[in-house]
């Protein structure tokens, strides 16, 4: 069970066909079926289910995939530290929608042009997902919101107990976004709607909304209508039919105004959680181009999920 054979369980994994596997990795699709052959005899378990072309894991094969991506990344981490030079690799970065579509394309632009040896793979979802990818080595760090509270919080301790680490990132405002014509809203009692528009159940943004619709008795019993991105829930919103929770910088990128009536409701940060054994230069170079971003801006401490 070597770094070979445990990189060509984790292609095969992923891809879920040999085929795939192997121009993933540049190697024959004879090379490719021998190794799991041979890993499966190694281990004397079926890690693979085959249904025609299609590979997926079996509750063995699960088990092993977990480990062997923690194996696999503990060594490029190892490697990256012992050669810290230039940045170079892989780095696999999470995030959620807003920050996606906001944050991140200047930044990953100017990191790409500075370290181009370093290949960044971005995956995007709720900010509980991304926090578990992290913790489970999936992604090597991810972009999450969070809010703020005591440096001792039970969430500062949740996170260290994962072996997890949290550095701030930016602020976001967000805005109680209402149909056209709505009248203003103090109270959850004052909205004429009652659906609310949002991502699925992880999202930060989703839990502030809920947490304040919860916050005022009410009789009315609110509708959840959930949508893949901010483009549905906007649409939503403009038809008359849901309110929604909007960070107030992805309605910044609206190139033609809404017709929609908005207020603010809540301040959210967002944070990098990466892992604190996590020592790759690549890491290291995006978490000095964030610090670096904000070393001008008032320093926090201590973060909490909402």
């Amino acid at each position: 069970m070597d770094f070979s054979s445990l990189e060509v369980f984790c292609a095969v994994a992923t891809e879920q066909s040999v085929t795939r596997a192997s121009v993933r990795l540049a190697r024959a699709q004879s090379n490719v079926t021998t190794r799991i052959r041979q890993l499966e005899t190694e281990l004397d378990v079926q890690l693979f289910s085959r249904a025609g072309k299609r590979m997926t894991l079996t509750q063995n094969g699960e088990r092993l995939f977990d480990y062997a991506r923690q194996i696999l990344t503990l060594a490029a981490e190892a490697r990256g530290a012992l050669s810290p030079a230039s940045p170079a690799g892989q780095l696999r970065i999470g995030s959620m929608e807003s920050a996606a579509a906001t944050r991140l394309p200047a930044l990953l632009s100017g990191y790409h042009s500075k370290w181009p040896d370093v290949a960044l793979e971005i995956t995007i979802g709720t900010s509980a997902s991304l926090v578990d990818d992290v913790a489970r080595h999936k992604l090597d760090c991810a972009f999450v919101a969070m809010t703020v509270s005591g440096a001792h919080s039970a969430t500062d301790l949740a996170l260290h107990v994962r072996g997890l680490q949290a550095t701030p990132v930016c602020t976001e405002e967000l805005l109680l976004v209402l149909p056209p014509n709505h009248p203003p809203v103090h109270t959850p009692a004052d909205l004429q709607v009652s659906t609310l528009a949002v991502f699925s159940a992880g999202c930060t943004y989703r839990d502030v909304l809920e947490h304040w619709l919860s916050g005022v008795p009410v009789q009315q019993a609110w509708h959840v209508n959930e949508q893949a991105s901010y483009h549905g829930i906007l649409t939503c919103v403009a038809a008359g039919s849901c309110f929604a929770l909007c960070p107030r910088s992805i309605l910044n990128l609206q190139r033609v105004p809404m017709d929609v009536r908005k207020q603010t409701i809540a301040s959210i940060d967002t944070y990098l959680v990466s892992r604190i054994a996590n020592r790759s230069t690549a890491l290291d170079a995006l978490l000095g181009a964030l610090l670096a971003g904000r070393s001008n801006e008032p320093h926090k401490t201590g973060v909490a999920a909402a």
